[in-house]
């Protein structure tokens, strides 16, 4: 693989968010292997389109890797070939855990990508934003269970917008700077972190992860909130819509409905409608911290329980605006029309 950095682009493709648990317990559609690997093989060719020559690529669980490999093998053969990036596998040690992320990113950064395009959830951009150098920036494209932070993109399209960026052949106007929420616990400073939501759970044990019971949550900070999204940001994005651009998040906390003044109507996950209640909203300013009520229970990030904690426990969130640099698809695809890049683009 060459040097030249503004070639190559890294791609992490989570295999794991089909075992999600809201896929049984509500009508959470199931996003498989063989898309995910379909998406790949498109936005390997939204890569090429602009020039960009090498993919590195976490391995992937062989239903992804398999249907990607038959689509290659077909695009290789057909009278018309297509020209595609040179794709390559990063070498390391399957365990089919968060590590895998991890430790892709890690080899990724060390070969000079210069953007990574992430498929998954928001707990697999979780990890990404908390692992990945904050230069380097991120194309997340939507194929989890909650998905208030990746976008629901055709991946030919996000190939193009992420070849532009790693070429630099559009400007910063496409980058976006995202908030994220900084975990302490105890005075450990950035025990973890949230992309969009950190929510306090009665549940003791981490166990199945996912967050669906409406009644185990006590409270709920989010960097941004739609009244469109579906998750727990949502319960805010109800009362009071914040977007990603805002300056501030919310902190809100809840109490059952028989006994709260405002009862929301919250599309808590996909198929899964529930009344929550609202006890107060309060705006969360960068710099502050939100300090979370003691108690047995644990502490879900975007939406799966992460922290287990006692009564003890001090909890704290802070709003981060420095979070993981992202790729504004739309902007990017806007700075093309605008430059004539993609006339005559194709070879």
């Amino acid at each position: 693989m060459p040097e030249n950095a503004a070639t190559t682009v890294g791609v992490i493709a989570n295999p794991a968010s089909g075992r999600d648990i809201r896929r049984l317990v509500s009508g959470a559609s199931v996003f498989d292997n063989g898309e995910k690997g379909n998406m790949v093989f498109r936005l390997m060719v939204g890569l090429a389109a602009v020039g960009v020559e090498y993919v590195l690529m976490m391995p992937a669980a062989s239903g992804l890797y398999d249907s990607l490999e038959r689509t290659l093998r077909a695009a290789s053969s057909a009278s018309e070939r297509r020209r595609l990036p040179r794709l390559e596998l990063v070498e390391m040690t399957v365990r089919h855990t968060a590590r895998d992320t991890v430790e892709a990113l890690a080899a990724m950064e060390r070969r000079g990508v210069a953007a990574v395009v992430v498929l998954g959830g928001d707990g697999t951009n979780r990890i990404v934003a908390r692992h990945c150098d904050a230069a380097v920036p991120v194309c997340a494209l939507s194929t989890g269970t909650n998905n208030a932070f990746p976008e629901m993109r055709e991946a030919t399209v996000a190939g193009i917008a992420t070849g532009l960026v790693a070429g630099r052949q559009v400007g910063e106007e496409a980058l976006r700077r995202e908030k994220i929420l900084r975990v302490d616990v105890n005075g450990e400073k950035n025990r973890d972190c949230a992309l969009v939501d950190v929510a306090v759970n009665s549940e003791i044990f981490v166990g199945a992860r996912a967050l669906w019971r409406a009644g185990d949550i006590s409270e709920v900070v989010v960097s941004s909130a739609r009244p469109d999204a579906v998750g727990l940001s949502s319960i805010a994005g109800l009362l009071e819509p914040t977007g990603r651009d805002a300056a501030y998040g919310l902190h809100v906390r809840l109490t059952p409905p028989d006994a709260a003044e405002t009862v929301l109507t919250v599309p808590l996950t996909p198929g899964l409608v529930v009344p929550v209640g609202v006890e107060e909203v309060s705006r969360l300013n960068p710099g502050e911290a939100a300090v979370l009520k003691p108690g047995a229970g644990s502490v879900a990030l975007d939406g799966e329980r992460e922290i287990e904690v006692g009564p003890s426990d001090r909890v704290e969130v802070r709003l981060d605006p420095d979070g993981p640099l992202t790729i504004d698809v739309a902007e990017a695809m806007r700075q093309a029309a605008r430059r004539n890049l993609l006339n005559d683009a194709l070879p």
